[in-house]
């Protein structure tokens, strides 16, 4: 028969197992969903043209409905789209011409997409006042979001990355080159990620279309500065006087020379 104390330890141990159990299946778990293989799944909610998956090497047609499960390789053809959902009610599109890896990393839930080429549009929906930490993944760069929606397309010449942010605000760091230099990209920026180059500034879009506005206006003010006046009349003078400088009469012809002796 154990002694109190050694029952009490035995208590004590037991009772802090099951709480390292129950925090693990809460780091690798979404919020509030039941930790099995279902609850990573996404849905296809619309879809056009060709759209796949790969199993076994073989590409299998995706239809209205259907499920991609975790580690699942999405593949469009030139004229597949498609618009997924997970249990969360985040969304994620793929555009044509793109291979998108669905959360490649299990269990780590926070690895959403890993985008190998082509372009995708991200919604991550807010969970009430908690924050949904999700990351989308790149060739050339690691995009880290709480709650926004953005597009991450994905060269397939040279990997460069282009984050375009639509609303909310998106942390982006380089995949390849020292960390340190990550990037806040906010609701109207853009940044362009390279491969063998340290992040650059981000650009304002809305700024940028300001821009050139202006200098289109300027070069419409411009042309009509230089264009001449113009009268309309009787056989269309240009150039010519107008109002009371018309009724001015012309100088006098100069005197005739003298008489040659």
């Amino acid at each position: 028969m154990l002694q109190p104390g050694r029952m009490l330890r035995a208590a004590k141990l037991s009772l802090m197992a099951a709480i390292t159990v129950v925090v693990c299946l809460a780091q690798n778990t979404p919020f509030n969903a039941p930790f099995n293989a279902n609850s990573y799944a996404a849905k296809v909610v619309t879809q056009s043209g060709q759209v796949s998956i790969l199993k076994d090497a073989q590409p299998w047609a995706l239809a209205v409905g259907d499920s991609v499960q975790v580690r699942d390789l999405i593949i469009t053809g030139v004229d597949g789209h498609a618009l997924l959902q997970v249990s969360d009610g985040s969304t994620f599109e793929v555009f044509p011409n793109s291979r998108v890896v669905f959360r490649k990393n299990p269990p780590n839930w926070k690895d959403f997409l890993d985008v190998l080429v082509g372009r995708v549009r991200v919604h991550i929906e807010h969970l009430g006042a908690q924050p949904n930490p999700n990351r989308v993944l790149t060739p050339t760069a690691v995009i880290s979001v709480r709650g926004t929606t953005f597009d991450v397309s994905v060269d397939d010449d040279d990997e460069a990355t282009l984050i375009e942010v639509e609303e909310g605000e998106v942390e982006v760091q380089h995949a390849l080159l020292p960390r340190g230099d990550a990037k806040i990209v906010t609701t109207g920026e853009t940044l362009r990620v390279y491969r063998n180059e340290p992040i650059a500034r981000v650009l304002d879009k809305g700024a940028i279309a300001k821009h050139v506005l202006r200098a289109m206006m300027d070069a419409v003010v411009t042309i009509a500065t230089r264009t001449p006046n113009t009268v309309s009349g009787t056989g269309g003078i240009t150039g010519g006087p107008v109002g009371d400088a018309a009724k001015v009469p012309p100088p006098p012809p100069p005197p005739p020379p003298p008489p040659i002796r």
